[in-house]
C-alpha cells in the first residue's frame, strides 16, 4: 500500500500564508512509521491566535520559514499519495497557500478528510478534533500541531479499520 501522510498547520493570522506550525505523521501499509513537527517562522511578525495554540512572536521569531523548510517538509511528503487531515479544507489552503507564497510547487497528492470520514462512519453529534478523539479514546494535546497531526493519523487508520475507504474521505 502506498504511503500516507497525515498533518496539522497552525496559523499566526487569517491569511492562509501564516504557518506557524507544522506536524505530520507518515503511514506505510496502514502503520504509522514516522513523525515530523516544526515550529515556522510566520511572515508576518504579529500572532493572532496565541490565546489558541499558545505560540507567540518571541518564539516563532528565531525558527526558519516555510520556504526554508521545504527541503524536509517536501522529503517527509515523498511517495504519499494521499495526504490527511482533520478539516483538510484548512490544511490544503494553508499548505497551497504557503506553497504559493514561496513560490514552490505543492504536492500532487490529494487531500482526505477525516471530518468527512467521522461524519460518514461514527455517527457523533459532534466531529471536532476533541469530540472524536474522546470519543475513540486517543490522547490530544488539541491544537499543538504535532499532537493533532497524530489524532488525525490515528482517526484515519479507525477509519480504514472500519471498512471506510479514501475514496469516500476525499476532498472534491
Amino acid at each position: 500500500m502506498a504511503a500516507v501522510v497525515a498533518l496539522d498547520f497552525e496559523t499566526s493570522d487569517k491569511y492562509a500564508d501564516s504557518a506557524c506550525a507544522l506536524g505530520m505523521v507518515r503511514m506505510e501499509n496502514l502503520r504509522v512509521v514516522s513523525s515530523w513537527y516544526r515550529l515556522i517562522r510566520p511572515p508576518r511578525s504579529r500572532v493572532y491566535f496565541t490565546e489558541i495554540h499558545g505560540l507567540t512572536w518571541d518564539m516563532l521569531k528565531g525558527e526558519r520559514s516555510f520556504a526554508e523548510l521545504w527541503p524536509e517538509i517536501s522529503a517527509f511528503m515523498q511517495g504519499a499519495e494521499l495526504l490527511v487531515a482533520h478539516n483538510a479544507t484548512f490544511d490544503r489552503r494553508v499548505l497551497y497557500g504557503c506553497c504559493r507564497a514561496s513560490g514552490l510547487l505543492p504536492p500532487s497528492a490529494p487531500f482526505a478528510c477525516t471530518v468527512k470520514g467521522a461524519r460518514r462512519g461514527l455517527g457523533l453529534p459532534h466531529n471536532r478534533l476533541n469530540d472524536v478523539c474522546d470519543y475513540l479514546g486517543l490522547e490530544l494535546d488539541h491544537h499543538n500541531a504535532a499532537s493533532d497531526a497524530m489524532a488525525a493519523a490515528r482517526i484515519y487508520l479507525h477509519l480504514r479499520s472500519l471498512g471506510m475507504t479514501d475514496e469516500a474521505m476525499l476532498l472534491r
